[in-house]
């Protein structure tokens, strides 16, 4: 493998270890944000028709909340992405929530197959560089000792002695 590929394949593993642990970092903010939001719809189809209402505290921005009272009920409406909000009934919500989870936390055993791949990859890529470079050192340090040697016999003293 000549220098120009190893060095293509080097930066190959670094853009695709950086892109994974990019996705990977999305998904660790992503999954608890899932479970917590099941968690609720899960607490939410527990409650009865008749109980009183729950005081419940939003996060409408950072450093923005809203107190509202949520009374039982039987749909949910869920943040989807792109400014887009649906009204779900309870039971369909939670499936929902729960296929979202077990496909993020796939996708997360994915994540940390691939990097220890590329990682395992790179390490690969390092040590034949080290090596091809330590071969080329030694092969050089040869060529120059038999040239030093050929010159001793032809009477030519070297700067070393």
């Amino acid at each position: 493998m000549r220098e120009a590929e190893r060095a293509s394949k080097f930066s190959k593993y670094q853009f695709m270890e950086a892109n994974t642990q990019r996705r990977k970092a999305g998904l660790d903010e992503k999954i608890p944000d899932i479970q917590k939001t099941l968690d609720t719809v899960r607490f939410l189809k527990t409650r009865k028709p008749d109980s009183d209402p729950i005081e419940a505290t939003f996060e409408l921005n950072d450093t923005l909340y809203a107190k509202a009272l949520v009374p039982p009920t039987e749909e949910v409406y869920l943040w989807l992405g792109a400014n887009v909000m649906l009204a779900y009934p309870i039971a369909e919500a939670e499936t929902l929530l729960e296929g979202k989870l077990s496909g993020a936390q796939q996708t997360l055993e994915n994540c940390d197959e691939d990097l220890d791949f590329l990682r395992e990859q790179i390490t690969t890529l390092e040590v034949a560089t080290a090596r091809v470079y330590n071969w080329d050192v030694t092969m050089k340090r040869k060529q120059k000792a038999e040239s030093g040697e050929e010159m001793i016999g032809k009477k030519k003293i070297l700067p070393n002695g």
